[in-house]
């Protein structure tokens, strides 16, 4: 797990559950992978295993945590611990109507003092650190005031570590759709609070779309990199070959991960899961590439009840083109 900060991949709602990544897994040994975001009272009152159980495959891996009640994610926290997260993380970026109704994600870059006692609590039952994902700031506010003094609060109640979307959030006028994409990019600003808090580990978030890009930003200082969209439609394009971030030789290629899924998959339908829970995360691995179309056809079209046979088609898809090209 040493440096796995280096190069992440985000929370994303719907998207990286426990089959995505142990998917992203398969491409990249070293990159820390975060769960869906979930709510500290689902994880107090929810079916945990549900909600939060993972695969050992998936290491290192990190939950995330919605909230504002220090005393419910704390319990949040507790509940947790048992299924051996490396890291928990608090959300402090999402601007959906539904975390503004709640009072927590992004409105809380308006309450430092808050997120301070959150994570103070957070921990106090917490083996493992806390850290947190955040926006420059929301609305009206102005980044270059707003986010220091955000860092300074909050690092004074132990969090050593920040994930910097660097953009704003406008929680009024823009859709959850339009602030992942209309607020302009400032990462120079998260470029100065690495400056301004050497001490501290700074990742960035927002629009990073290669692996280039990112060793760019690395070199420029940062301690670590997050991938959002990029790393689920185009995961070929930005995973596979990520380890060489830490200096590592060559890992797999697409194919070396479709066969390392095969056991996972199989196992999952012995338990009376479905082809497509799984495979819905992989239409993306040969993007850009010849046959591409054909692998997400044959995955996307699969009937219910379909097994392995559905994989080995949609690679016979793939092979066909290679053979004709």
């Amino acid at each position: 797990m040493l440096n796995a900060h280096r190069l992440s991949v985000a929370p994303m709602m719907a998207w990286t559950d426990r089959h995505c990544r142990v998917f992203h897994r398969a491409m990249t040994r070293r990159a820390m992978l975060y769960t869906e975001m979930v709510t500290a009272p689902a994880v107090v009152h929810g079916d945990k295993d549900r909600l939060i159980g993972f695969s050992d495959l998936e290491h290192p891996v990190a939950l995330q945590l919605g909230g504002s009640d220090p005393s419910e994610l704390a319990a949040a926290v507790r509940a947790a611990v048992p299924f051996g997260y490396d890291e928990i993380n608090l959300n402090v970026g999402c601007p959906s109507d539904r975390v503004q109704s709640g009072c927590f994600g992004a409105v809380l870059m308006e309450r430092p003092a808050l997120v301070a006692d959150c994570v103070a609590a957070m921990l106090a039952i917490s083996p493992v650190p806390v850290t947190v994902k955040c926006r420059i700031g929301v609305d009206d506010q102005n980044p270059e005031d707003v986010l220091p003094d955000f860092i300074e609060r909050v690092s004074a109640a132990g969090v050593t570590h920040f994930i910097i979307h660097a953009r704003k959030a406008w929680l009024k006028g823009l859709s959850p759709k339009e602030n992942r994409e209309v607020p302009p990019l400032d990462y120079g600003l998260v470029l100065r609070m690495k400056a301004a808090f050497p001490h501290l580990t700074i990742c960035i978030n927002g629009g990073i779309t290669s692996l280039q890009q990112a060793q760019s930003l690395l070199d420029q200082g940062l301690d670590g990199v997050m991938l959002g969209r990029a790393a689920y439609h185009d995961p070929g394009h930005v995973l596979l070959g990520a380890d060489a971030l830490w200096g590592d030789a060559p890992g797999p290629d697409a194919f070396d991960v479709i066969a390392a899924m095969r056991p996972y998959i199989a196992a999952h339908l012995a338990q009376g899961g479905r082809l497509h829970q799984i495979t819905r995360h992989m239409l993306g691995l040969f993007q850009t590439r010849p046959g591409a179309r054909g692998w997400r056809r044959v995955l996307s079209d699969a009937r219910p009840g379909s097994g392995l046979e559905v994989l080995d088609a949609a690679l016979a898809e793939l092979q066909a083109v290679r053979s004709a090209a």
